[in-house]
């Protein structure tokens, strides 16, 4: 047992319980600074990913908390993409400088996509009649569209499936509550992470060894960012969260 990683994987699970999201956003950058290869930190995390989430779709379903009608449609988009980034994954040097620099790459835009999202206000109640909604011909086909760009984003990242997923549901399904919101983006971030982890499986970047050290510590770590949960409040967290985000994702850029 590596006790740094199973430590890394209990903070991480704090913070996923205490605020819900963060945990790829965190975990992969944790792990390619601790010298973990770029390819096998981002196929590690998303078997970690699709792992630690499949309790909570259950719960969320359990609860009525989940628009299946829209994780369809994100996933119409996200699943071909994901399977497509794994081909085009194929005909790199998952081994080379140039496959090293492609990850750092993506994972610092994610990062700070992510930490910009954490910013930004939340708002608990839907939108009120007379306030801008986007016309019902292009939901859709947006919904498809920004399912696409997710399964590339996370697929190369591992980051974007939480945070990211949650924003877009926001813009397009303005009328959604909150709770539908999160229980629809879990619900969708589940499979998606579990298919590109498959393909990171076929691709040979999966350590499991790892993966278990990381279960180790993020499983009860979980448990108790949940309880503890209602005494920190969310805003303070998205904000330091946020902070360590965007602090990261520019320390990566000055690595490329």
């Amino acid at each position: 047992m590596d006790i740094v990683l199973t430590l890394a994987g209990f903070v991480v699970g704090i913070i996923v319980g205490l605020c819900g999201v963060g945990g790829g956003a965190l975990m992969t950058p944790f792990l390619i600074l601790y010298g973990v290869p770029p390819a096998t930190a981002v196929g590690t995390d998303l078997l970690f990913a699709a792992s630690t989430k499949s309790l909570g779709v259950l719960a969320h379903h359990r609860n009525a908390t989940v628009q299946w009608r829209t994780v369809f449609w994100l996933a119409l988009g996200s699943l071909p993409a994901s399977g497509l980034s794994v081909l085009w994954l194929r005909t790199l040097d998952i081994h080379g400088k140039d496959y090293e620099m492609l990850i750092t790459t993506i994972l610092s835009i994610a990062l700070i996509l992510t930490a910009l999202v954490l910013f930004r206000p939340t708002n608990s109640s839907p939108k009120k009649e007379g306030d801008f909604r986007l016309s019902p011909r292009l939901i859709k086909p947006l919904t498809v569209l920004s399912g696409a760009a997710l399964g590339v984003l996370v697929t190369l990242s591992s980051v974007g499936a939480g945070v990211i997923g949650a924003a877009i549901l926001v813009m397009l399904y303005s009328h959604l509550r909150m709770t539908m919101v999160v229980g629809t983006d879990i619900a969708h971030a589940v499979p998606l992470a579990f298919a590109a982890s498959l393909g990171h499986f076929y691709l040979g970047n999966i350590d499991f060894q790892l993966l278990g050290n990381l279960l180790l510590g993020s499983l009860p770590g979980i448990m108790l960012g949940t309880r503890l949960g209602s005494t920190i409040p969310e805003k303070l967290m998205r904000r330091i969260l946020g902070s360590i985000l965007l602090i990261i994702g520019v320390g990566f850029i000055f690595q490329i």
